[in-house]
């Protein structure tokens, strides 16, 4: 009797379980005629069984972590920038901004803006850009003065 009742609320359990959904920035699907793969960058991966048929995979989804960072290529130039994150206006805040240009590259590297810095605080308009996280690099002609790594809300 209780091997049955055991029995019953496990496969209870089992059929009431419903999936879960990742919502993630980055990752794609892929499929066609024989099969399809779906996949989040990002996510790490703790455990991966199969039985033959079907393939499950499980692992950690991180919603809410923001990586900021600074390259110092020049620790003697000085600059910040600020908000970050930030959702319409970045603003480039420098001393010396005379001959220096800020390249702003997407999380896969693709060039995104590019200008000449134009006052001690220049202002970037990054509204219409995709939420994610950016870089954005201060040079000279000659070198990179500081490498930033931001994030772009919504």
């Amino acid at each position: 009797m209780i091997k049955n009742t055991v029995l019953f609320l496990t496969l209870l359990t089992t059929t009431t379980v419903t999936a879960q959904e990742v919502v993630s920035t980055q990752g794609d699907s892929y499929s066609n005629g024989t099969g399809s793969i779906d996949f989040t960058i990002g996510e790490v991966i703790i455990n991966t069984g199969t039985d033959g048929t079907n393939t499950l995979t499980q692992g950690f989804h991180q919603t809410n972590w923001n990586f900021v960072g600074l390259e110092d290529h020049l620790p003697s130039y000085a600059a910040i920038i600020f908000p970050n994150p930030t959702v319409d206006v970045l603003n480039i805040q420098t001393s010396s901004f005379e001959g220096v240009t800020y390249t702003l590259y997407d999380g896969q590297g693709k060039l995104v803006l590019q200008d000449l810095l134009s006052a001690k605080q220049t202002p970037i308009e990054v509204s219409e850009l995709a939420p994610g996280s950016y870089s954005l690099t201060l040079n000279n002609e000659t070198q990179n003065l500081k490498t930033f790594k931001l994030v772009k809300l919504q």
